[in-house]
């Protein structure tokens, strides 16, 4: 294919309720999401994406502001001519870092060739499963009697699985308090690096809930000690920031700083580098689960398909839509029986409504 266009709409989406972690609370999310005309043997398709950077540099290095300047300058430049999903990657190599900005041009270059070839993600990915279990991800609230509140009304939902985000001060309570109320529930940790390894002996307090995992409780670029956090804890060690790449993946895999990992399609690069990661970890004996970013209909749609690959035998965070947005820019992705179904559809999602993006846009750009 080659590209003839790219349409930035840089969008904010309310949040039902705000989303409190270690590093941020969250009231609404903005996002940019991509619209990239493409011309295939003679005829014109287009594909949609989305960056999941945050408003900030919070997260990680990236924000919105900055995705979008490295996207007009230096990526988009290196994508002239003709190419095809599985190369964009090695085009946009030379320039260090800005991930998940390289992650939403893939997206949207990889769901247009799909759709102009008429086949899904799930059958270029070679899925199989049907549908995929839900999990959620609660936010630090304001009292413990909130966090119980909220974790039950998932549970009655039909969540199957619960996250519960720590920090310093809000960590062995809150989780006591969670275990206490509603018994053996398949439960875990995110501390999004939030602690240090001085740490250790506070930590390992949590051994006595049997949490599926505790995830990220050290700083994103030491893998040392995690590996020696994780030999200090019965609680399995899962890292999400530290994960930016399949070479890094199996680093941490060779050090045992990682029994478990957690695999955001955006924070390493994109989804065929995802793939990469699940299938060095599925030869290591390593679980994968799949992490979200407060996804729009678009990238959640493509993570419901991503999770169904067959070592992600975790529960992930594809959550439904409701669980962030009473309205999305897309159909709301439902979840059914504590299940979501994996798309089977032409690309990676359902196109956005026109009307619904353009209620939302708070800034577009044509490159």
């Amino acid at each position: 294919m080659r590209l003839t266009r790219l349409t930035l709409h840089t969008v904010r989406l309310p949040l039902v309720a705000p989303f409190t972690t270690s590093f941020s609370t969250q009231t609404e999310r903005t996002a940019i999401i991509f619209e990239l005309t493409a011309a295939v043997e003679g005829r014109e398709v287009t594909g949609w994406g989305e960056c999941v950077a945050l408003n900030e540099p919070l997260y990680s290095s990236e924000y919105v502001s900055g995705a979008i300047d490295v996207i007009r300058r230096f990526l988009m430049p290196r994508l002239d001519g003709e190419l095809t999903a599985e190369t964009v990657g090695q085009r946009l190599a030379p320039i260090v870092g800005h991930r998940m900005a390289k992650a939403a041009l893939e997206m949207a270059v990889l769901d247009a060739q799909l759709r102009a070839a008429g086949t899904s993600f799930a059958a270029y990915l070679g899925v199989t499963r049907q549908r995929i279990p839900c999990g959620v991800s609660v936010g630090i609230q304001d009292s413990v009697a909130a966090l119980l509140s909220a974790v039950g009304g998932y549970l009655d939902a039909g969540y199957l699985r619960v996250k519960l985000k720590i920090r310093p001060g809000w960590d062995i309570e809150p989780v006591r308090a969670v275990r206490k109320e509603f018994g053996p529930i398949p439960l875990q940790v995110d501390a999004n690096a939030a602690y240090t390894l001085a740490d250790a002996a506070h930590l390992r307090l949590l051994d006595e809930f049997g949490l599926l995992l505790i995830e990220q409780p050290l700083a994103e670029d030491d893998l040392r000690q995690h590996a020696a956090l994780s030999q200090l804890l019965t609680t399995p060690m899962c890292l999400d920031e530290s994960i930016v790449s399949a070479a890094v993946a199996a680093s941490a895999i060779s050090m045992g700083a990682a029994a478990v990992i957690n695999v955001k399609p955006g924070r390493v690069g994109g989804y065929l580098e995802a793939r990469r990661i699940h299938d060095l970890a599925r030869a290591h004996g390593v679980a994968v689960w799949c992490g979200g970013m407060l996804e729009s209909g678009i990238g959640r749609a493509a993570n419901a398909t991503l999770a169904a690959l067959p070592g992600f035998t975790l529960v992930g965070d594809v959550s439904a839509s409701d669980r962030f947005y009473r309205q999305d820019i897309t159909p709301p992705i439902e979840m059914r029986g504590g299940h979501i179904d994996v798309p089977r559809e032409p690309g990676l999602c359902t196109p956005p409504e026109r009307r619904l993006l353009e209620k939302f846009t708070v800034e577009t750009i044509e490159l």
